[in-house]
């Protein structure tokens, strides 16, 4: 809980140890930095390594498709599996898995035995076991916040402008390296980041009640299990801020993978000059995306959550879809993603606060789980069409389309009156009868899960 007076955490979270100590909360913002440096790795190397290799937009899209469905199945059922194997457990075994899947696919190919069926398969190999690490390290965010002595909102912006600052880091390594060494070298960079992870986290949560599989848990069965998911989706049915946020950020992540994964490497390929041009467009975006989180952070607390969340998401979106449809040049579309990425800067923190002040530890994972598989629905569906409509019809038309939607999706949080709970601190009572106020309860997902990705995230 925090102390309105102080703006300091009181009190003991369940899962949390008494001491105060840095350390934890330090280890999961190093790891994340480095994984997500990896995935900006991934996110411009295999779109650039499928268009090399094919030269078709299309096998672009579906490769993005491969790797996101599978986060989605993942997230769909993964959440008690987190909670009674172990946050910490399954954040080491989904890192190194995709270690191993990631590192195959450069090899696989210099071996020449590499069919595009058996790329799309290590892709999904890499979705299917990334969704439970994020969210085992993600949902443990409260507890290590109080641990460490901050403010949930602080903790909140400081996870996300870590994230935005190694994913500026890893996109402007990722356009260069790909000049310099090739996409395939870009990979193995990345597997190596996704073993690091994985180190920082076995040590840096050891000790952590938290982090640890629960003891008192009932047995494991069939019906045990689907009675535990079952909990997680009617929590998130039955709170109309979760559904509405769900739902919105379903529509306009479908629409975000489209660019990053095919969008922005066909525009660099055809009018930017190439790879570094992808680098540089998405290193911009995260820098002004982590100055945005870190104002937020500061001043943020100050204003109106859904006034500052459904100004910041207009202008995060359509704009980056838009400019490219208009002009063949970069610097307009490097100014445009600056701007569009110090607005996304305060979405994450927004949400993942508003969700760790409605959501009770003991179902975090769950929920999470849900709404992480709600979110990431579209996805599969956006990569693949990118690819179709640029094929079918052409870039300008096919960026047009997707920045009226996008625009349209944006405006919903100014419309309905679900989004009005943005600005309400109450729990949402997952038992029948709806909500009950307590005031700044025990928290929880986070970018979590239901936060979104602008273009270039």
């Amino acid at each position: 809980m925090t102390d309105p007076m102080t703006g300091r955490m009181t009190g003991t979270m369940t899962g949390t140890m008494t001491g105060r100590s840095r350390t934890p909360l330090a280890a999961v913002l190093t790891a994340n930095a480095v994984s997500v440096t990896g995935n900006s790795l991934t996110l411009i190397g295999v779109p650039w390594f499928v268009l090399q290799t094919t030269g078709s937009p299309a096998r672009a899209g579906l490769v993005a498709m491969c790797t996101t469905a599978p986060v989605v199945v993942s997230a769909l059922v993964g959440g008690p599996v987190i909670d009674r194997a172990g946050r910490r457990r399954v954040s080491v075994l989904s890192d190194l898995v995709c270690a191993l899947a990631i590192a195959a696919i450069p090899l696989l190919h210099h071996a020449g035995r590499l069919p595009f069926w058996a790329l799309c398969a290590l892709m999904g190999v890499t979705g299917l076991f990334h969704a439970p690490g994020e969210t085992a390290r993600a949902v443990l965010l409260p507890q290590l916040a109080e641990r460490a002595g901050t403010r949930l909102e602080r903790a909140a912006s400081l996870f996300d402008a870590v994230s935005r600052g190694a994913g500026m880091t890893g996109a402007a390594l990722a356009g260069v390296l790909i000049a310099l060494v090739g996409a395939e070298a870009v990979l193995l960079l990345d597997a190596g980041t996704f073993a690091v992870s994985a180190a920082l986290v076995a040590a840096g949560l050891r000790g952590i009640p938290a982090a640890e599989p629960q003891r008192d848990a009932p047995p494991v069965s069939a019906a045990r299990y689907r009675a535990d998911l079952r909990e997680g989706y009617t929590y998130v049915l039955r709170s109309r801020l979760l559904l509405a946020i769900t739902l919105m950020v379903m529509f306009t992540n479908g629409l975000s993978y489209g660019w990053s994964a095919v969008f922005l490497p066909v525009h660099a390929r055809e009018h930017l000059g190439g790879a570094p041009a992808v680098g540089l467009v998405t290193a911009v975006f995260a820098g002004s995306a982590l100055l945005g989180a870190l104002v937020y952070g500061a001043v943020g607390h100050r204003f109106g959550r859904r006034a500052v969340f459904t100004g910041a998401f207009l202008i995060a979106g359509a704009p980056a879809f838009l400019v490219p449809a208009v002009t063949r040049t970069a610097l307009p579309l490097v100014l445009t993603v600056a701007v569009c990425g110090f607005c996304a800067g305060t979405l994450n923190p927004i949400l993942t606060t508003v969700l760790f002040e409605r959501i009770p530890d003991r179902l975090r994972s769950r929920v999470r789980g849900v709404t992480t598989a709600g979110v990431l629905l579209a996805t599969p569906v956006g990569g693949v069409t990118a690819g179709y409509l640029v094929e079918r019809y052409g870039l300008v038309p096919a960026l047009l389309t997707a920045a009226a939607l996008y625009l349209l999706a944006t405006l919903a949080p100014a419309v309905f009156p679900a989004w009005r709970g943005l600005d309400e601190k109450e729990a949402d009572d997952p038992r029948p009868g709806g909500l009950s106020r307590t005031g700044p309860s025990r928290p929880s997902p986070g970018p979590a899960a239901t936060t979104p990705r602008p273009p270039g995230s």
